[in-house]
């Protein structure tokens, strides 16, 4: 579940690498227009399903030249969230996140790959229970523009699959359970 946070990161979702051009915005936290989502088969009988509820980021974003795009997200595995108290305990512990050795994951793009308009892959380091990785995944702009307020918004969700393992976490949940999904869905305000 902690994997999937950070795919999430996550995974982010949705950029690259700032060039001069390129607009920088703040994900929307305050607004709670921003969210990492996370699901993983229990047992292989249900799924089981939740989030990080704090994490923070900005990316750089130029839609005219979406190549020099880049994200950086810092999720705070202390507030992984599957609606159950006691199976969060045990989830923060150190069969999964021990969060007390690593209170953050991170994700910092490394270059983005247009597969077409407004659709993209993602790559960068992805830093989950002390391991760093390069992940890519797929990323879609949702929209842009003018908000009601004066500013100017845009947003984007990626997707990506963790292997547990591969970041040291190999508690045994049974086979359909070493992989957990992640969702991110990133709406940022320019600055």
């Amino acid at each position: 579940m902690k994997k999937l946070l950070i795919a999430t990161a996550i995974s982010g979702a949705a950029l690259m690498t700032s060039m001069a051009n390129a607009a920088t915005y703040d994900i929307d936290n305050e607004g709670a227009h921003a969210s990492i989502n996370f699901k993983i088969q229990h047992l292989g009988y249900s799924w089981l399903t939740g989030r990080f509820n704090e994490f923070d980021g900005s990316f750089e974003y130029d839609k005219a030249k979406p190549a020099d795009s880049s994200i950086k997200v810092t999720i705070d595995t202390t507030s992984i969230d599957s609606n159950h108290a006691e199976r969060d305990k045990h989830l923060k512990g150190s069969d999964f996140l021990d969060v007390k050795k690593y209170p953050t994951a991170t994700f910092k793009s490394t270059g983005f790959k247009s597969t077409g308009e407004g659709k993209g892959e993602i790559t960068g380091d992805f830093t989950l229970h002390g391991v760093t990785k390069s992940i890519t995944f797929p990323v879609e702009r949702i929209g842009e523009g003018d908000d009601p307020w004066g500013g100017y918004r845009a947003g984007f969700m990626g997707t990506t699959t963790l292997k547990l393992s591969d970041y040291g976490i190999d508690y045994n949940l049974g086979p359909a359970s070493t992989h957990v999904e992640i969702e991110l869905h990133v709406e940022g305000k320019r600055q």
